[in-house]
Formats: structure tokens, C-alpha cells, sequence
């Protein structure tokens, strides 16, 4: 009966081959090394639990068997082999078929604490190689994965913004030039309300990302906006069905569509392959110039418009109270939801405003250029022609 083989993580710098046996509390190891292999048993813990393991390696070039070192350790076994040339290897076998126990230790490419030799960073000094490597050991790249992803979600986000948008603006041209009489953009505002929703829902993808470290950047100010905005849809026009057929409803719609969809079409083009001249140097800048510009118009307009929508309906909620907790009840607690977006549009909604106002002026003179950031500005030195 063959015996079962351990988990084998290797590593490689250009003079020397690192092999981490996933083997814990080794005894009676039995390591022998020659120019073109190793072979090894021993009786310790593995991932079949505690047993005799044991495995072999033709190398894919030779290494010089008197130059070794051997490290048992608790929790492993370390091997270090200097090549006989040094050189970097495609792969640590003689032939491209891998076995599935045996694995690339990627951590051990930047440091190497077990060994007194430091590992060069493959990652920096052989992208390449690192990059075939990981290929060869996952099938893709992780970096693949993300970029892949991003892409596709923006694309998706873009689709739907984009489809609403020209929904709404064909329904408006209609029923201005009077081609259906009975059409109205407002009067159709529920089914671009639950479009709405459904957008958003997704658009809470956008706090995770900056936590998973999809993007650069915080999860506040995406969890601030969102939130916002969902407070609006559900808070308000779902709550509130009267809302959806006011023509501030589709004000509101126009603003975050036009922001949307100028947002998501720079997202997709800035991660184009910067190799695609025509997309970096022609279709990116308006792009980007739209992204950090636009907002000087469409926040204050869509600020207004929530206001409006909220105002309109505290007064439906003061003549018709509605989703308030009264006394008394099992819980002694209260909850009137009058006061509740009362209190959101005078102390959240208006420092909220200028919060992420400021925020993408400053990200408009990172990326655009300007003369000084906004924390720096001080008003009482500003001049009066």
C-alpha cells in the first residue's frame, strides 16, 4: 500500500530551492538528496492525521546535494538546496504534470525568517516568472480575479443607470412633443423607483470593496452616500408611494443617473490596458475631467431635490402619521418617524452635504490640479475686489 504523501510548499531565489514540509512532529525522517531528486519519509501529523508520509521530487535541474540544510521543526520540516547553476526555474520538477500536495509557498518569495539567507522579492525583480508561477499554481492570477470583477460590476452598474436614464429622457421628449398625450415621465416614476432600489442594493458592493481592499480609498464615504440615497428610496418614496409621482422624483432620478453613469464610465475606461492609446490618451481625459467636474453641478441640485422629497414628506407624515413606535408597548421604547427625519435634515443631511463636497474637492485637485486643498483654505484671508 503507498503511503500517503504531506503537503510540500516550495520556494525558490536564484541559487537556492526552499521546500516546506507540512509535516508536524517528524520522527524517524529519512531525507535522501541527489543531484537530480529527493526522497523523503517520516512518521509525524499530516493532513490524513498522524502516519507515515512520504514523497518524491525529480528536480528540474540539478542541485548540488553536499550543500543542504535540514531544519525539523514542530510544526514543520525546512529544506534548503542550492542549485548546482544558479538560475531561475520555470518549475520545481522535471515535467509540467504537478502533483496536488505539492504547492508554492508565495510568502516565503519576500521573506525567509527560518533561513539565514534573505529570498529576493520575486513579485518586484521577476514579475514574470511570479506571474507564471501563480498561473501555473491557481490557473488564474488573483489580481485577475479583482480586475475581472471590478469590471464586470461597473459594466453591469453602467447598463442599468444608462437604461433608466434614456428610458426616462425618451418618455420626456414623447411627452413634450406631445406624441403621447397621456405619457408623463412622473407617472411612471414607480417602476423607475423599484429600478432605483434594486441599483442600490448593489451599489452596498461599493462599502465592501475598500474593505476587502478591491479599491484604494475608505468605506465611509461610499457607506455615507449610499446611505443617503437609500434613506431616500426606501425611507421616503417606497414609504411614502405619493412622492414617486412628483416631478422632483425625477429630477432626483436625472441627477443620480447622469452621476452614475459618468462615474462608472471612468472606472471602466481608467482600468483599460494602459497599452490601448486611443482609451488613455483621447477617451480618458473628458472622462476623468467629467468625473471630478460634474459633481460642482449635480450634488447641490440632487442635495435640493432630497431635501424636497424629505420636507414633502414630513408634511404627509404630520397630517398622516405613519412607522412610529408609541407607548405603550412590551419593549418601553419609542419612535416617532417625524422626528426622526427632522432631526436627519438639519443635523445629517446639510453637514453630510458638505462633507462629501469637500471630499471630492479635494480628490478634484489630486486628480484635475489646483492651487490649495480645502482643508488649508482659511476664509478670513480671502480678498474682496
Amino acid at each position: 500500500m503507498a503511503l500517503p504523501s504531506p503537503f510540500v510548499y516550495w520556494a525558490q531565489d536564484k541559487s537556492n530551492i526552499f521546500l516546506k514540509i507540512d509535516l508536524k512532529d517528524a520522527k524517524n525522517s529519512d531525507i535522501n538528496i541527489d543531484a537530480q531528486s529527493i526522497l523523503f519519509s517520516a512518521l509525524g501529523t499530516g493532513a490524513q492525521g498522524t502516519k507515515e508520509y512520504s514523497f518524491s521530487l525529480q528536480f528540474f535541474d540539478k542541485v548540488n546535494p553536499d550543500q543542504k540544510s535540514i531544519n525539523i521543526k514542530d510544526s514543520s520540516v525546512n529544506i534548503r538546496l542550492v542549485k548546482e547553476k544558479p538560475a531561475w526555474w520555470s518549475r520545481v520538477l522535471s515535467t509540467p504534470q504537478k502533483p496536488s500536495w505539492l504547492k508554492i509557498d508565495f510568502d516565503k518569495w519576500q521573506s525567509e525568517e527560518d533561513l539565514e539567507e534573505k529570498v529576493n522579492d520575486v513579485r518586484d525583480d521577476y514579475p514574470d516568472i511570479y506571474n507564471m508561477l501563480q498561473k501555473n499554481e491557481l490557473g488564474y492570477l488573483k489580481e485577475d480575479f479583482k480586475e475581472v470583477y471590478l469590471v464586470l460590476y461597473n459594466f453591469l452598474m453602467l447598463c442599468g443607470f444608462t437604461y433608466v436614464f434614456f428610458v426616462m429622457v425618451n418618455i420626456a421628449i414623447k411627452s413634450a412633443l406631445q406624441i403621447n398625450r397621456e405619457l408623463e415621465v412622473w407617472s411612471i416614476n414607480t417602476h423607475f423607483c423599484h429600478m432605483m432600489c434594486i441599483l442600490h442594493m448593489f451599489q452596498c458592493l461599493e462599502i465592501m470593496h475598500p474593505i476587502f481592499g478591491y479599491v484604494k480609498g475608505g468605506p465611509f464615504f461610499p457607506m455615507m452616500q449610499i446611505g443617503g440615497r437609500l434613506l431616500i428610496l426606501f425611507g421616503n418614496l417606497q414609504f411614502q408611494p405619493k412622492l414617486q409621482k412628483m416631478p422632483v422624483t425625477t429630477y432626483l432620478f436625472l441627477v443620480w443617473t447622469i452621476n452614475d453613469i459618468i462615474r462608472y464610465s471612468y472606472y471602466i475606461v481608467n482600468r483599460a490596458d494602459s497599452t490601448r492609446v486611443f482609451i488613455k490618451k483621447y477617451l480618458l481625459p473628458p472622462l476623468k475631467w467629467l468625473r471630478y467636474s460634474a459633481w460642482i453641478i449635480l450634488y447641490p441640485f440632487g442635495f435640493t431635490c432630497e431635501a424636497v422629497i424629505i420636507f414633502r414628506n414630513m408634511i404627509y407624515l404630520h397630517s398622516n402619521p405613519r412607522g412610529s413606535i408609541t407607548m405603550p408597548n412590551k419593549y418601553n421604547f419609542t419612535f416617532d418617524y417625524l422626528t426622526f427625519l427632522r432631526i436627519y435634515l438639519l443635523l445629517f443631511m446639510t453637514p453630510g452635504m458638505y462633507v462629501l463636497m469637500k471630499h471630492m474637492y479635494n480628490r478634484r485637485l489630486r486628480k484635475l490640479g489646483g492651487k490649495e486643498q480645502f482643508d488649508k483654505i482659511d476664509p478670513f484671508k480671502w480678498k474682496v475686489n
